[in-house]
C-alpha cells in the first residue's frame, strides 16, 4: 500500500533529514515539501494526503494550533525537537511523536503503525465469510460474527467483546463497521455497535446484553426503536 505524505518543518536541514528517510521507505510518496502551515494548508486543500509529518515551533503558526484549526486531516506524526509537548500532541490525537534527531528505526517503526492502520481503513469487499481477522499487539485473532456481544469505538482503537475475552485492535469503529453484515449488527451511539441477536432488554436508553449495559445516544435510537416495533408482537 502506497501512502501520500507531506512534510512541514520551517527548518531547511530537517526538512533534507525528513525527506531521505521518506524516500528510503519504498512505500511513502512524498507529495510536498512545506516550510509552513499556509503552504500544508494549501496542498491540503488540493490533494488527498494520507500522512503528514509535522513540526511544532514555527514561525507565525504552530503546528499544534494548526491541527486545532482542521477540520479535515490526514494521520500525523509530529517531527519536533522538543520532547515537552508530546502530552499535547498526544491530546489531539496524533499518530506519534517522534523527537529529533529521527533515527531511520525509529522512524520506520512510525511509518509501519501508519501503513498498518491505514489498511485498516480499506473498504472491506462484500463476502459470505461468517469471521475476520484482526491484529492484536503482534497476533492475528480470528473473530467469528456470531462470537461478537458488542464492539466499542475510542479515537483509532477498538475493542470488541466476546462472551469469552475482549480483544484490542488499532482501528476505527468505521472500517469495523463496514466489516460487520449489516442484517446482525447495529450501530447505537457514536462509540457502539452491538450485535442485534445479543440483546437482551431495552431500558432507560440502556442496552442489556449479559451483564453489559451500553448506552443509546438520540441519534440512533430511531433505528433501534423501528427495529423493536419489526420484531414487536402485535396485540
Amino acid at each position: 500500500m502506497n501512502i501520500s505524505c507531506i512534510i512541514v518543518d520551517d527548518e531547511p536541514l530537517a526538512r533534507e533529514g525528513l525527506e531521505l528517510l521518506v524516500r528510503d521507505t519504498g512505500f511513502l510518496q512524498l507529495a510536498a515539501i512545506c516550510r509552513n502551515v499556509m503552504e500544508a494548508s494549501q496542498v491540503l486543500s488540493q490533494e488527498k494526503i494520507d500522512l503528514m509529518f509535522l513540526d511544532i515551533e514555527m514561525p507565525k503558526i504552530r503546528g499544534t494550533d494548526f491541527l486545532r484549526g482542521l477540520t479535515s486531516r490526514p494521520l500525523v506524526i509530529i517531527t519536533t525537537a522538543y520532547p515537552n509537548f508530546a502530552l499535547e500532541g498526544f491530546e489531539l490525537n496524533v499518530l506519534d511523536y517522534l523527537v529529533k534527531p529521527i533515527t531511520p528505526e525509529r522512524f520506520l517503526r512510525s511509518v509501519n503503525r501508519a501503513q498498518e492502520f491505514l489498511q485498516t481503513q480499506q473498504p472491506a469487499s462484500p463476502s459470505s465469510d461468517t469471521f475476520f481477522f484482526i491484529k492484536c499487539s503482534n497476533i492475528y485473532e480470528k473473530i467469528a460474527y456470531q462470537d461478537i456481544l458488542y464492539i466499542e469505538g475510542s479515537q483509532n482503537y477498538v475493542t470488541i467483546y466476546t462472551a469469552q475475552h475482549k480483544f484490542l485492535t488499532l482501528s476505527t469503529l468505521k472500517a469495523i463497521e463496514e466489516q460487520l453484515p449489516a442484517a446482525k449488527f447495529l450501530r447505537i451511539q457514536k462509540s457502539f455497535i452491538v450485535a442485534i441477536d445479543k440483546i437482551q432488554s431495552i431500558a432507560n436508553n440502556e442496552i442489556i446484553i449479559g451483564t453489559h449495559k451500553i448506552p443509546v445516544s438520540k441519534n440512533y435510537k430511531e433505528e433501534l426503536m423501528k427495529l423493536i416495533n419489526d420484531h414487536l408482537i402485535k396485540k
